[in-house]
């Protein structure tokens, strides 16, 4: 067995931009062992006066979009010719059967993983809600504190839950597709409502006019929705990975957004406001791990549950009556 790390070691590694021991703490910050719960902790606490200085960037769209592609030809945009250092935090779906996860993002990003000024970490999503890790949070800590200047958080696809993200980035960005249905009706309205930039995908061939049309029309819809509190009007632009082109104009966008978000203090309001709600989620999920573990519930959870599955009790009051147990 191999020797446990401190503390220490870690934090000294991950400040120092070691990629195996930054590696080996996110993997700690996602074990369910409540041993390495605590030390991860400990690391967290440890790095956390070395993190916040980064841009989150949330990344998602309908499945077919091409995250993977764009992602990395925005990435090596951004590491070429904006000489950032980035991090991409890839979210794979877990089977609710197997709760395997194919964790095949890396293997899609050839050149960007190759990259010295790159760190791809592809993560399982588990049984989280919301299109990202348990984890994700913490990880994108030890990644700033890596001295990554950029983060992309890939999640996971487009969905009522997939609003997670926007609770750990800075922007956030819509990839969709022209050509593939009604493109208004194709996503949720609270995904659009809360996206600070659309990007037409595949821009490209016999694909550019059908782009242009796309752009034309979600630039009406996104003005027919209340302007939001950032003061913000979300932009729309056609791309193309391939080419590759319009990722100037992407990331024009993002850094006009941030001027204007740093201007008025919307900016530093939002990553506090963001912190308050990991804290409100951090004491559900505790909660909800604390009362699976105590000795009473364990005890009578499987005849109570039987006799929910059965129809012999109802699902209130079967809970009810094991809350009181805590």
């Amino acid at each position: 067995m191999a020797k446990r790390l401190s503390a220490a070691t870690y934090v000294a590694g991950i400040l120092a931009g070691d990629r195996v021991m930054l590696s080996r703490a996110i993997t700690l910050v996602e074990s369910r062992l409540a041993s390495d719960q605590d030390l991860a902790q400990e690391v967290i606490d440890a790095v956390l006066p070395h993190s916040g200085n980064s841009l989150r960037i949330g990344i998602t769209g309908v499945p077919g979009v091409g995250k993977s592609t764009f992602i990395e030809a925005f990435g090596l945009y951004l590491i070429r010719e904006q000489r950032q250092k980035l991090a991409v935090l890839a979210i794979d779906p877990t089977s609710q059967r197997s709760g395997g996860s194919i964790l095949g993002d890396k293997t899609r990003m050839d050149a960007l993983s190759t990259n010295p000024d790159a760190y791809i970490r592809p993560s399982p999503a588990g049984k989280s809600l919301g299109g990202v890790a348990r984890s994700t949070r913490e990880s994108i800590i030890l990644c700033e504190a890596a001295g990554f200047d950029t983060i992309f958080v890939e999640t996971v696809g487009v969905g009522q839950s997939e609003t997670a993200v926007h609770a750990m980035v800075d922007f956030f960005l819509l990839l969709m597709l022209a050509g593939a249905g009604d493109e208004l009706q194709g996503i949720k309205r609270g995904i659009m409502e809360m996206s600070d930039a659309i990007a037409i995908t595949k821009a490209d061939g016999t694909n550019v006019q059908k782009a242009k049309t796309a752009r034309a029309e979600y630039r009406n819809a996104l003005h027919l929705y209340p302007r939001a509190a950032s003061g913000w009007l979300p932009q729309v632009s056609t791309c193309s990975a391939l080419q590759p082109s319009g990722l100037d104009t992407i990331w024009k966008t993002v850094t006009e957004y941030l001027s204007l978000t740093k201007g008025n203090g919307y900016f530093e309001q939002k990553r506090r406001d963001q912190n308050l709600q990991w804290l409100h989620e951090a004491i559900r999920q505790g909660l909800e791990e604390n009362f699976y573990r105590h000795g009473q519930v364990k005890t009578q959870l499987p005849a109570i549950t039987s006799e929910v599955k059965e129809g012999h009790k109802s699902a209130f009051a079967a809970a009810a009556e094991l809350l009181r147990l805590v």
